[in-house]
């Protein structure tokens, strides 16, 4: 039967399964340093919600059906549909626990989600996303806005990529200003105005005029999403545009305060950006995109925001603001441009060679030793002439090959393949540079940014 690759579900090799493994391992650390705890819901929710909460056409959900379902339980299956986004699914697992969860409750989660789009370059039907969101009660304090880029750009530094940078606005300041000059259609023309990037502000201006605003007003809407400043001199700029009205005051002070904290915590990190105004219609107040310096042909890899009817059993509402790492669309156009490398494509510092059949049990054991000694190593497959055994290790990129009684003793040896250097070495005490312990996680070079 011929095996053909299925488009937007990618697989990496191993050498990338590596990469992908350190990016996961750093952002889970950074997460838990800020006190994050970890949760995993279900692959599945009702159709309902999924389209009630942020789904529309775009997102084109994956229905659930079985094969072999009779009618009764195909009609309940034809009720779920696999989630898009991380954020839908938690605000459901936050009514259902809500008796059992401290409030303000904090979360982390990584996990899949699907997405019916086209696939293209960075774009994927089933992809990683990693969130981190935090909830409360009736009213969320505002700090919390500033928190979530903060953790995001922790998370970057630590990561071998180019500089990022998190674009911040707050769509208060966009609704305040279009109802000050006399638009209520505040939702439609932040749709149109999210395109931006993809279609250039005259076309946006085509759009808004075609939406009802005036021509005037699209050049307002204009002026205001030109607007970028990684200081506080956004607001002067805001209000040197002549608008006023009481929720674009609310929104410039709250951008200030997310500002403020990145000028003193995360300097260079962080800028507002006027233009961002991210589709989806729950997001109320802060929201976020983070693009790749040199790199912003790309879009956004990071956003969210903040939400305060996202989650509510009608009695309660459960405010909250969240941020999510789109680590599969990250990872695609990282290792496609070759900006990320892993040193190798196994996890093994060690191969352990093999003189002869008789004698694997006694490689078997020196390969004991070394991993009760927390290093990763594998025992040769075929008792080959050592060189075949090095050139085996080379292809992987394993830095030793230990050679049992090879020392003139009767002892073993030791060779660092890439030098030559080889020397006598005991199970129970070698112990390799801590570069080489783990496969290394390095940036690449791009030739062509």
């Amino acid at each position: 039967m011929k095996i053909s690759p299925i488009s937007g579900f990618p697989e990496y090799l191993p050498s990338q399964r590596i990469v992908e493994q350190h990016f996961l391992d750093v952002i889970r650390e950074t997460f838990e340093l800020h006190g994050y705890p970890s949760i995993e819901t279900r692959a599945v929710e009702p159709v309902e919600r999924l389209l009630g909460k942020g789904g529309d056409a775009d997102k084109e959900i994956y229905g659930i059906r079985r094969l072999a379902a009779d009618e009764a339980t195909a009609a309940a299956d034809s009720e779920l549909g696999l989630h898009f986004d991380l954020t839908v699914p938690f605000a459901r697992y936050v009514l259902e626990n809500a008796g059992h969860l401290s409030f303000p409750f904090r979360r982390y989660q990584i996990q899949k989600v699907w997405r019916g789009e086209r696939p293209q370059e960075g774009r994927y039907r089933e992809f990683t996303q990693a969130d981190i969101d935090v909830v409360d009660v009736g009213e969320l304090a505002p700090h919390f806005e500033a928190e979530m880029p903060l953790v995001i750009a922790e998370v970057f530094r630590k990561l071998p990529i180019p500089p990022m940078v998190i674009q911040v606005n707050n769509r208060k300041i966009p609704e305040g200003f279009y109802r000050g000059i006399g638009i209520e259609d505040v939702a439609g023309t932040l749709r149109i105005v999210d395109k931006l990037d993809k279609i250039g502000p005259d076309k946006v201006a085509e759009q808004l005029v075609a939406a009802g605003c005036t021509p005037e007003q699209a050049q307002q809407c204009l002026a205001l999403a030109g607007i970028r400043s990684a200081d506080l001199s956004f607001v002067e700029q805001v209000r040197a545009l002549g608008v006023s009205h009481p929720t674009l005051d609310e929104g410039l002070d709250a951008l200030a305060a997310v500002i403020r904290a990145g000028m003193d915590n995360a300097p260079g990190a962080m800028v507002a950006d006027l233009k961002i105004a991210r589709g989806l219609d729950y997001y109320t107040g802060t929201v976020y995109e983070t693009q790749l310096a040199g790199y912003e042909s790309w879009g956004s890899f990071c956003s969210g925001g903040r939400y305060d009817s996202l989650a509510s059993d009608g009695k309660t509402t459960y405010p909250g603001v969240g941020i999510s790492i789109g680590v599969s669309r990250l990872l695609g156009l990282l290792l496609s441009k070759g900006l990320v490398t892993a040193s190798r494509s196994t996890p093994a510092a060690v191969l352990v060679a093999v003189n002869d059949e008789e004698s694997r049990p006694t490689s078997v054991g020196i390969a004991t030793a070394l991993r009760q000694r927390g290093i990763p190593c594998e025992v040769a497959p075929k008792p080959a002439k050592f060189g075949k055994q090095i050139r085996y290790a080379e292809r992987r990129g394993i830095p030793y090959v230990w050679f049992p009684g090879a020392a003139e003793s009767g002892g073993d040896q030791v060779k660092d393949i890439r030098s030559g250097q080889q020397d006598d070495a005991d199970a129970s005490t070698w112990q390799p540079p801590a570069e080489d312990l783990r496969p290394q996680v390095t940036a690449g070079a791009d030739p062509s940014p």
